[in-house]
């Protein structure tokens, strides 16, 4: 059966978020690497909400208060830390007294994961178009026409060679202005046959500007829990994932088209 362009966004019982978002652990109250371990495996904003709602939710509701009193402006990484950088300070994790480099490409280069040779009709890079909430009571579907949200940005990307990259994009709407984090999770793609795939996550980073400076996050020691779908592709522009189960939770996403190259100066 076909499924419409646009699917019900968001309020996803627990039986249908990934392991990770159910139960991620409380850090003392702040952000950090537990919640985007937890973040870097959602596709659903629902799942991206209840990863931050564990253990930071308060203290990104204060700091958020305090850059809009402030009035920082939406792209001055700065103003976080000089006009709320206490509250900014502890509302998240202090940064790592190591700091590793950013993984430019995990899936290009001598060290690049591999898993099931990928066919050409999955590869490139997708993006979240839509998500479904199944009525489990009325073994219906309930929809309604809603864009995702564009505060979580998701794009997932398969390689030919069977790596793939799972980035969801936090803006200052959801970190407080000044702060953005590019979450990714990295791994292994495995074809089990033409209606089904599985993502097995081995790795990810939280990258960008927290309370005026750069961060790195690793999230090697997060709990991945990896996902399985069915999946399908129609028109060949537009993915389907499906959850097995009783919720049967889909995620329908787009490809993603190459930029047309900008015109030449007139002379």
């Amino acid at each position: 059966m076909r499924l419409p362009r646009l699917l019900v966004l968001l309020l996803v019982s627990s039986a249908g978020l990934p392991a990770a978002a159910q139960a991620p652990r409380t850090v003392a109250g702040v952000c950090g690497r537990t919640n985007w371990a937890c973040v870097s495996e959602c596709i659903d904003a629902e799942c991206v909400d209840k990863c931050l709602r564990e253990g930071c939710e308060d203290s990104l509701k204060r700091l958020k208060s305090c850059t809009s009193k402030a009035a920082c402006a939406p792209d001055d990484s700065k103003c976080a830390a000089t006009s709320c950088g206490q509250t900014c300070e502890r509302a998240f994790e202090p940064a790592p007294k190591s700091p590793e480099k950013p993984v430019e490409d995990p899936c290009e280069g001598p060290q690049a994961l591999q898993g099931t040779a990928v066919p050409e009709e999955l590869v490139g890079t997708w993006v979240l178009s839509a998500a479904s909430l199944p009525d489990i009571d009325q073994g219906r579907e309930e929809r309604i026409d809603v864009q995702p949200r564009s505060d979580y940005a998701r794009s997932l990307r398969m390689t030919p060679t069977g790596c793939f990259v799972l980035r969801t994009k936090l803006d200052d709407a959801t970190l407080g202005r000044g702060s953005t984090l590019d979450v990714r999770a990295w791994g292994r793609v495995e074809l089990k046959d033409k209606k089904h795939l599985a993502l097995r996550t081995q790795d990810g980073q939280a990258v960008g500007p927290v309370c005026g400076k750069e961060r790195v996050v690793p999230l090697a020691k997060g709990k991945f829990k990896g996902g399985e779908f069915t999946y399908a592709i129609e028109d060949k522009d537009s993915l389907i994932l499906t959850v097995p189960g009783a919720t049967r939770q889909t995620f329908q996403f787009e490809r993603e088209k190459p930029q047309a190259p900008e015109p030449p100066p007139k002379p």
